[in-house]
């Protein structure tokens, strides 16, 4: 089929590239030409694993391309997907500006029957608004059908989970057009589940918000651990062996990031808000998550003696988590201003995010691509992205290049046993301290 995708973020350029390897033809659209530019000659703007090989592999099969210009990119299009940005306003709302934009383009630009899929992440209605807003800018009697097709791409995985993912879910206002996209989603050969236009729209917020109260529950979990002496890792492993439970989610640490969970829950307690309904259990783990983020600063002012004047820093991480670029509700921007602000001196180091933090990072920091650079003459060590290079490093490389061997890791990055046959001073989350009285 001939696809139009509206959006070349995230979720518009892994599925544009990713329903051009599996056959369509599929033009990508975005409003900034610049944009347009560096992805026509085959560079992606954003960093995900993979997807650069894809993008040239399909534009030089002719199934790809990218414009500015609406009407060339919707011209004969059989089916167009919205993949555009829902940012939370202050209210903690779905801004959704974007979308009813891209609609208008869309009504604007149609010459034939279209279906509309609905890729962004958005309150329950909208669909229904967005085919109004459409049908109120359409001319020569374009019918559009409308539909909803979320996404459940992980960031710095996004490439994998399109072609291996759990399901496929589309809402549709009649079964002619489920069957539409059906067909479209056939070749990714993974199971599909028609639904009203209503659930689609709410499965994709009840999925985040039941993964973000996961992680919520065990980092509680794991700061009740801290206090009785017990290990969150042991705990966990013994309630992941119940298949009610599971294993997945119960990784403690310093909070969820990114660009989903964060802003799905709390768009989620404001939908539910608009309706007269209390969501308390998601506010309570909205409000987990944003303690989590500084729970180490409280045990590094401790192990300094609320001191930590000179004290040079080692930032081991900045994106929300590996293979990423995107800096999105990172406990990086959280720590790191907290930092500062006790007067300490911050190196940061990260493979990949380091130009966007410059970007967002208004505070005096030096960076580096290099992790022992970040390692050498620094006081002590603050682990907050569990790169894979962070986690496989050799653990005498903290004696070797920190003036103290003091670690505190926000990922629980390494096994205690390992910690203790270093002989590391050792923070991290839910688990026993290795502290400088056990070392020496």
């Amino acid at each position: 089929m001939k696809i139009a995708v509206i959006g070349t973020g995230y979720v518009g350029l892994v599925t544009g590239v990713a329903l051009s390897e599996i056959g369509h033809t599929v033009t990508c659209i975005d409003v900034d030409p610049e944009k347009v530019k560096t992805l026509s000659q085959g560079t992606p703007t954003i960093y995900e694993p993979g997807l650069e090989e894809l993008m040239k592999k399909n534009m030089a099969a002719q199934r790809l391309s990218f414009t500015s210009i609406h009407k060339e990119g919707l011209d004969g299009a059989d089916v167009v997907y919205i993949a555009v940005g829902t940012p939370k306003r202050t209210d903690g709302s779905a801004n959704l500006d974007y979308v009813e934009q891209a609609a208008k383009d869309i009504a604007e630009n149609i010459t034939e029957d279209t279906i509309v899929v609905i890729k962004s992440t958005v309150p329950v209605g909208t669909n229904f608004h967005i085919k109004k807003v459409i049908n109120a800018h359409t001319h020569n009697g374009v019918q559009v059908k409308i539909a909803s097709n979320p996404e459940f791409l992980r960031e710095g995985s996004a490439v994998k989970d399109t072609f291996h993912g759990d399901r496929i879910v589309i809402g549709a206002e009649d079964p002619e057009t489920a069957d539409v996209l059906a067909e479209v989603n056939k070749p990714f050969d993974m199971p599909i589940l028609k639904t009203d236009i209503s659930s689609a729209e709410m499965i994709k917020y009840a999925s985040n918000a039941f993964l973000a109260t996961k992680i919520s529950f065990i980092n509680e979990i794991a700061n009740i651990c801290d206090t009785l002496g017990a290990n969150v890792e042991n705990v966990a492993r013994g309630m992941g062996y119940d298949h009610r439970i599971g294993p997945d989610f119960l990784k403690a640490g310093i909070g969820y990031g990114g660009s989903c969970f964060p802003k799905d829950t709390n768009a989620l307690v404001q939908l539910a808000g608009n309706h007269h309904h209390e969501f308390n259990l998601l506010k309570s783990v909205i409000e987990v998550n944003n303690k989590q983020q500084v729970i180490l600063l409280d045990k590094i002012l401790d192990r300094f003696g609320g001191n930590l004047r000179g004290k040079r820093v080692a930032v081991l991480g900045l994106a929300f988590k590996p293979f990423t670029d995107d800096l999105r509700e990172s406990p990086a921007l959280v720590m790191i201003p907290e930092l500062v602000k006790a007067d300490a001196n911050v190196i940061a180091y990260d493979p990949i995010a380091v130009e966007n933090a410059r970007k967002q990072i208004k505070e005096n920091i030096d960076y580096t691509i290099n992790l022992e650079a970040a390692l050498r003459g620094s006081d002590f060590a603050l682990i907050l992205t569990d790169w894979p290079d962070v986690k496989e490093i050799d653990l005498e490389k903290y004696k070797q290049l920190l003036r103290e061997p003091v670690v505190f890791d926000g990922r629980n990055c390494y096994p205690l046993d390992a910690v203790k046959q270093a002989h590391l001073e050792y923070y991290s989350i839910g688990r026993p301290n290795q502290t400088s009285e056990l070392i020496s």
